[in-house]
């Protein structure tokens, strides 16, 4: 491909500008349009980024001919109608995480990806953090012999509900964390999860007129006989020094894997405050956006340019579904779900 792609991005919120900043400045794409319900927050971000395209409807981005690839950044529950009718218009999709909150959505777009040709990524940008990728080549050199156990927990500030997302009582704090951390234990144990059991607490945000999850604790069975425990909440004080504690324990049969995201190497104390500063998923450096959550980015427009396969397709988008599908049923009963296989 000579001719730079042209990416439209679905969605302006947190993580939406973000798409726009990076595709903007890749050197193999440009941003031809963005879609948001709001036209003062479209009309910013095409003016910051000299976006030609400014549309309060996704589906004119899709209709026409203006766009190669897109991105849906758009709330969790709202992604499949994006993704499939771009799907279906020949374009590239970079979904991100989770790639859908309905097992039925998540196997229609394995089946609509597979049978189209076109390139769709899911944007577990986990994956390209340097200490979670070495694990993986850790556990592949049989470094602590076959995987046991493994725990992982995301707890946010309670900031992120109240203040940062406007659409938290649409989702939960596993759809919107432990998705991460489901697909990194997937693919670090190499075995399909086979059935899970949940346990949850409403009191907090509930009280704030936020109808969701406080915590969430979920436990799930592989069928390698490996477990792992999931923990996501969403309320911690904001005076924490982070917005998110993230910790992950591999347990093997012969070592253990520690990660440990909380500071990231660095801790900052000033007349004001003591933090931790995050980076290793992205910060500028020269000029230049740099870490996980960029190169997850840069991965995308590589397997267009180059014409091979995403690193995170729909399959592991669907795994990671199924497996939060299976959490939330064990919420509603009270007992433990089977996960649903991929039957195409």
């Amino acid at each position: 491909m000579s001719e730079k792609i042209r990416v439209g991005v679905i969605g302006l919120g947190v993580m939406g500008e973000q798409y726009v900043r990076f595709y903007q400045e890749h050197p193999w794409t440009c941003v031809t349009a963005v879609a948001a319900r709001r036209v003062e927050q479209v009309h910013a971000v095409a003016s910051r980024y000299q976006v030609e395209h400014e549309l309060l409807d996704w589906r004119e981005m899709l209709a026409g001919n203006l766009v190669d690839a897109v991105c849906v950044a758009l709330p969790d529950a709202h992604h499949f109608e994006a993704a499939s009718t771009a799907i279906r218009a020949g374009k590239h999709v970079l979904i991100e995480k989770p790639m859908t909150c309905d097992l039925g959505e998540a196997d229609e777009l394995v089946r609509l990806a597979e049978s189209s040709g076109v390139k769709v990524q899911v944007a577990f940008n986990h994956r390209w953090l340097s200490p979670y990728h070495q694990g993986h080549l850790s556990i592949a050199q049989n470094a602590i012999g076959k995987p046991l156990y493994a725990y992982a927990r995301k707890n946010d500030t309670i900031f992120v509900p109240t203040e940062m997302i406007p659409w938290a009582a649409s989702t939960t704090p596993a759809w919107f964390l432990s998705s991460h951390d489901i697909d990194l234990i997937c693919w670090y144990f190499d075995s399909e999860p086979v059935e899970a059991r949940a346990w949850g607490v409403k009191h907090v945000l509930a009280a704030r007129g936020i109808n969701t999850w406080d915590m969430i604790s979920a436990q799930v069975r592989f069928a390698s006989g490996a477990l792992a425990t999931f923990e996501s909440g969403w309320i911690y004080p904001n005076s924490f020094p982070t917005i998110v504690d993230s910790f992950v324990e591999v347990v093997g049969e012969n070592g253990h894997l520690h990660f440990d995201r909380k500071r990231e190497s660095m801790e900052l104390s000033t007349q004001e405050k003591f933090t931790y500063p995050k980076n290793f998923l992205s910060t500028e450096i020269f000029g230049v956006w740099r870490g996980a959550y960029p190169s997850c980015l840069d991965d995308f427009a590589r397997a267009i340019h180059l014409g091979r396969a995403t690193a995170v397709g729909v399959r592991d988008g669907r795994r990671v579904t199924a497996v939060l599908a299976a959490i939330h049923a064990a919420l509603a009963s009270g007992k433990s779900e089977p996960i649903a296989p991929l039957i195409l």
